[in-house]
């Protein structure tokens, strides 16, 4: 993965060197929300990421389970499961299955670096990153910061740009509610046609609303 570090913050570090030895600045303060990241990533180290997915937003532990239903009906809308995924691009990676009320089951693929950042390296059977031009977006920075704006994914076909909307906003479910929480508009192009949908994370539960669909029930991993 790529990382740059902005004129801003270099010029900051290099002011605080040379303060601090006058013994009267602080360090500088690490990158917020997605500065310093190149996104898509063109071209990942599989050296800066790391085996587990626990970024408090997007918690990923093998054997967890999210259950939706729609807000309006009550019927069944989603189910979320996590299992372990397949090396992609030379990086380990966590599998997210989807399986939706249709039956239609997909399985998107997730790495998380050393920072925290969590990238989706793909969808089996659509696209993987590294292949056919395709590159690894990010699917929730470590720290996410109100207007932030990134690509989740870019492959031949498709291009999904999510921005933070909220960050802190008291969210109710059929579950609960949940006051730690980031909102994502996530708009997505693919083959000519466009969508949007919003998507709502809780800090420790992960994904507890999509669009009109409700979290109803959560179990953690074993």
């Amino acid at each position: 993965m790529r990382t740059r570090v902005p004129a801003a913050i270099a010029a900051l570090a290099l002011a605080g060197g040379v303060l601090a030895g006058c013994g009267s600045a602080s360090a500088p303060s690490p990158p917020a929300g997605v500065d310093g990241l190149v996104i898509p990533t063109p071209d990942p180290d599989p050296a800066d990421f790391v085996a587990a997915v626990d970024n408090p937003w997007f918690p990923l532990a093998p054997g967890a389970r999210w259950e939706y239903a729609h807000a309006a009906t009550g019927q069944p809308a989603l189910v979320l499961t996590v299992e372990p995924g397949p090396e992609v691009a030379g990086v380990a990676t966590t599998a997210l299955v989807r399986t939706h009320a249709d039956g239609t089951v997909e399985r998107d693929l997730y790495a998380q670096d050393r920072d925290g950042n969590v990238w989706w390296f793909g969808r089996e059977g659509e696209w993987q990153a590294g292949s056919v031009g395709a590159e690894a977006g990010l699917a929730m920075p470590a720290r996410p910061r109100f207007g932030d704006g990134f690509r989740t994914a870019t492959a031949p076909g498709l291009v999904e740009v999510a921005t933070v909307r909220a960050v802190g906003e008291p969210v109710t479910v059929p579950l609960s509610t949940y006051q730690r929480t980031v909102e994502l508009v996530v708009e997505k192009g693919v083959e000519g046609a466009a969508g949007m949908r919003v998507d709502v994370y809780a800090r420790g539960v992960g994904l507890v609303r999509t669009d009109e669909a409700g979290l109803v029930a959560y179990d953690e991993a074993r």
